[in-house]
């Protein structure tokens, strides 16, 4: 989507003259400029992938959507490439690059140039299928993605990363790609770990859990209709918090330098399943303060797989929208973290009598001031 609001450029002819002629005055009108420039910018976020991102891609336009129905009016897809329909009106550009592995991007270093044509404060990454398709070891393709956000940090320091483990593969031509995403799944958690940082977060999204093949794809490796709307339902509630959370280094951002208690406040979510039952189970967050410093209050939410439902939760207050997803707010009594503190709130869910294992994608958003 290209930015409709008010764009200083177009008066800087202006704004240069009258700069001239307050300049005996002292250079306080500079900063003003630079002030409104930022105010005036939406939060730019690449779609970064191969085919299942951009050809056509559809869970975008889903994605996009839902995110302008849930508030987030002020935010611009970015890519060199641009939509392939998908029967909606959305923000279509996008980086993703059919039959392309990550592995090859990293090689060749096709990555900066892309970033430095799209300027993007956040990246939204499923990169990687061709690369297990093509039994590239999972230590090589975890390399290629650590390469990569490099790259990403160098174009922002704060860049915003979200890296999906990817949703299940298994075509008729390769009998062995549906445990090989197993496989490399499984390692994606570490390492975002090991990757993230205050500064520049990795959040992990589980694109994986509750992903069918036979219902999901229209030939066991793209998403169908179906598959689209999942795909959009998980990355929804990471974003989410990411945009709600704000672009760091922005004027009058808590976390820039020089402000009282500076220091960007994060938080991390992580699910677990403490007791389950035939159509029901009870979970457990645990809410992290991984900031260097304390922050006041936080905000997680819950979207909870194969179509389960909070219906009652502790420690914590919550809302739930249609799609089920959880927004909970941290109680009066355990919202304020110091640097590396932790708290947990719980929950009952209900579930369909012959869904699986219990799993639900958690995202957290740490807030500065109590109110």
């Amino acid at each position: 989507m290209r930015s409709t609001r008010y764009s200083p450029l177009r008066h800087l002819s202006l704004l240069g003259l009258l700069a001239a002629l307050l300049l005996p005055f002292g250079p306080a009108f500079a900063p003003v400029a630079s002030a409104v420039d930022a105010a005036a910018a939406p939060v730019r976020v690449m779609p970064l992938g191969d085919s299942i991102t951009g050809s056509p891609g559809c869970w975008r336009a889903v994605l996009w959507n839902r995110l302008l129905n849930g508030g987030h009016t002020d935010i611009d897809f970015v890519g060199t490439l641009g939509p392939q329909g998908c029967g909606q009106a959305h923000d279509g550009d996008n980086e993703g690059h059919g039959g392309e592995l990550v592995t090859q991007v990293a090689d060749r270093d096709l990555l900066p140039g892309r970033l430095a044509a799209t300027r993007p404060d956040i990246v939204v990454m499923h990169f990687g299928t061709n690369d297990v398709w093509s039994s590239i070891a999972p230590d090589r393709i975890l390399a290629a993605y650590t390469k990569l956000v490099g790259q990403m940090r160098a174009s922002d320091p704060h860049m915003r990363i979200l890296v999906a483990q990817l949703i299940p593969m298994n075509p008729g031509s390769c009998t062995g790609c549906a445990q090989r995403v197993v496989d490399f799944n499984a390692r994606i958690p570490d390492w975002a770990r090991a990757t993230s940082t205050a500064e520049s977060p990795v959040t992990v999204v589980d694109q994986w859990t509750g992903f069918s093949t036979a219902t999901d794809t229209y030939d066991g490796v793209h998403p169908n209709a179906a598959g689209d709307e999942k795909i959009a339902a998980r990355w929804y509630p990471a974003l989410s918090a990411v945009l709600d959370a704000g672009v760091p280094g922005d004027p009058g951002d808590p976390g820039d330098p020089g402000d009282p208690g500076g220091g960007q406040r994060t938080c991390s979510a992580a699910f677990r399943a403490t007791s389950v039952w035939q159509g029901g189970y009870q979970g457990e967050v645990t809410v992290t303060n991984t900031s260097t410093a304390t922050v006041a209050g936080w905000t997680v939410t819950v979207a909870p797989a194969a179509g389960a439902r909070l219906t009652q939760v502790w420690n914590g207050t919550s809302t739930t929208a249609a799609d089920g997803t959880a927004t909970v707010t941290a109680a009066a009594w355990n919202g304020t973290l110091a640097a590396g503190a932790s708290t947990t709130f719980g929950f009952v869910a209900t579930t369909s009598t012959t869904a699986g294992t219990p799993s639900a994608t958690v995202a957290c958003t740490a807030r500065v001031t109590s109110s």
